[in-house]
Order: structure tokens, then sequence, then C-alpha cells
């Protein structure tokens, strides 16, 4: 199929093959009424700028990296999904970039990879949006980047949030309200910033709800399936076991109804099992998982919009919070139903 060339277009919008050029790569001095015409022309004919040429035509590559250290292939996937969809509308194409968090070169590996792939800038997923050497290395390099989930809130215009500590308090009222008391938490690993968040949530909705917080009905996982297993395990074990479990990520819940099963529990008759992300997993388990929706897909998109932003030079004003949400499943019921 013959691709259609810039000169069609610029024939069909009536203005200078110049102008097409300004248009598509985003360049000033072009009036709005003139840039609507091309765009319609280029939508019309369905043309697709040659991405080598208008790397060698300015300085903006039209690449941009996305880097990621996370053991759950659906969370990286839905990550993909949303930067993709946000990059192409902007004729952007993206480098997905495994990393290893606790590599002591990870800073000057990043580095060299955006000096190599000429990245215009960086979308970084947790772990690495808690890695405070590399957001200052980037910061001191002035290489655009975003953070999906940072640990914290000082640098809102790089950021993309939800309301880890928010949501999980109120799950943990949820449960306090099926007449759990004894509501046991398993937390994340603890190199995520997030980890935090979630375990404070829990502690408050105890707090809020006037049940004692005890520390032997914590355990301690690292976001996997295996590790919420053997916590759940452990925990179920005592002479006093819980009676529900909230555990910092479906994977760890999971694994903690596995736990439960394999130890003649039912679930939610004996125990009440809840998680966060709302992962495939959490829908296809059985019973469904009761679980926290994570919005992934739509907190990437807006980190790709914010970079895109920065590229351009547009300024991003204000918090960008978007909230997770509860998902009330079959895996939690009241104590003893």
């Amino acid at each position: 199929m013959r691709k259609t060339t810039i000169e069609e277009v610029a024939a069909l919008a009536r203005v200078s093959i110049k102008t097409v050029s300004r248009v598509i790569n985003d360049e000033p001095n072009v009036r709005d009424t003139t840039r609507l015409k091309v765009r319609d022309a280029i939508d019309r004919l369905e043309y697709r700028p040659d991405q080598s040429a208008r790397r060698l035509a300015g300085a903006r590559s039209y690449l941009v990296g996305l880097l990621y250290d996370n053991p759950s292939a659906s969370y990286v996937i839905d990550v993909q999904s949303g930067v993709l969809d946000r990059c192409r509308a902007e004729n952007y194409e993206i480098l997905i970039n495994p990393c290893d968090y606790k590599n002591h070169a990870l800073c000057a590996e990043i580095e060299n990879l955006v000096r190599h792939a000429r990245l215009d800038g960086l979308i970084l997923t947790p772990p690495l949006s808690d890695h405070q050497e590399l957001v200052s290395m980037l910061r001191k390099q002035l290489i655009p980047f975003v953070m999906v989930a940072p640990p914290n809130q000082s640098d809102p215009a790089r950021s993309v949030f939800t309301n880890d500590r928010d949501v999980c308090r109120e799950m943990t009222r949820y449960l306090a309200s099926l007449g759990h008391e004894r509501i046991g938490y398993i937390i994340g690993h603890p190199d995520h910033g997030a980890v935090g968040a979630r375990y404070r949530g829990y502690q408050e909705g105890l707090s809020g709800a006037g049940i004692r917080f005890r520390k032997g009905l914590i355990g301690q996982g690292y976001n996997s399936y295996i590790s919420g297993e053997e916590a759940a395990r452990q925990l179920l074990k005592r002479k006093v076991r819980p009676t529900a479990i909230f555990a910092g990520n479906d994977e760890m819940a999971a694994g903690a109804m596995k736990a439960a099963h394999e130890m003649g529990l039912t679930i939610p008759g004996d125990l009440s099992v809840a998680g966060f992300d709302d992962v495939p997993l959490a829908s296809h388990s059985w019973p469904s998982l009761t679980t926290i929706r994570q919005p992934i897909r739509a907190m990437s998109e807006k980190a790709a919009d914010i970079l895109l932003n920065q590229i351009r030079g547009e300024p991003v004003n204000g918090l960008q919070m978007i909230p997770s949400v509860m998902v009330i499943r079959d895996s939690t019921g009241p104590i003893g139903g």
C-alpha cells in the first residue's frame, strides 16, 4: 500500500510543506485555524510522519522512555497501555526499559540510556519513582521526567498520585462494619513508597472503627503470591487468628486465600480477604476478590500527558490525583456469615 506524502497533506490543506512540518512538530507561530486544517488533512489522508525524519529535522527525538521494575505483569501491561495510548495520539514512540532498582550503577545507566537513545523524557513507575538518587540526577541533568505514584507530594508538577491512604482507611472500616475486629494486614514490599501510605490507612481505619491495633496481626509480604501465602499462613496459625485479612496487593491476597483453603477455612465464612489493585486475577479467583481498583492505566495516561507538556514547555497546574475505589466482591462477608 502506497504511503501518503507530506506534499499531499500540504495540497489538501492548501498550505506549504513547511507549515505541515511545523504542525507535525508542534512548533509555535501557526494559527489555530491553520493547525486544525492541517490536522484534519492528516487524519483524512491517514498520514503517518516518518519518525526518523522527524528526529533528524529537529532537536526532539519523539521518543520517551518508560522505566519499570515491578514483578506484576498485569501492572506493567496496564502502565504500557496507558502510556502508549497517549503517546501515539501525539505521534510519539516509547522505549520500554526494565531496570533493577537495587543496581548501584542505575543512575549512570539511565543517564547513558537517555543520551544514547536521545530520549526526550522519562516516565518512572514504582519503585523507581521512589529512587531519590535517580530523581535528583534527572533534575540536575534537566531531563524531563514524571513519577507515577511517588512516595510523597513534594514535586506535584512531575507526579501522578492516587489516594492510597484514604482508600485503605475506607476498606479497613468496611471490614470492621461487617463485624470484624481481628483484622490482619499483610504489608507490601518495603522498597515501594505506597506501602507506607497503605499501612497507615489500615491503622487509621482501625482507629476510626474503635479497634485496637495489634502488632501480632501484621504480616510482612513482598508483593508476590508466595509471600502473601506465607504471611497469611503465619497469621492463621496464631492461637487467636484474624477473622479478616487485608493484603497490600491482590497477588498477596490471592496467596492468603490459598493458605486459608489449604488450612480448611472457608472464604468468607471463616475468613474475609481483601486486596489492592484489581488485577484480572481478582475477578477470576474463587471466590472473587474484594479489592481496591487502582486506576493504573488512567494514571499512566496522565503521566504521559504531563511529560509531553514538559517537553513542549507547557506548565502543569495543580495536584494530579486520580482516586482509587473499593470493589466489593464475594471474598468478604459478615463475621461468621
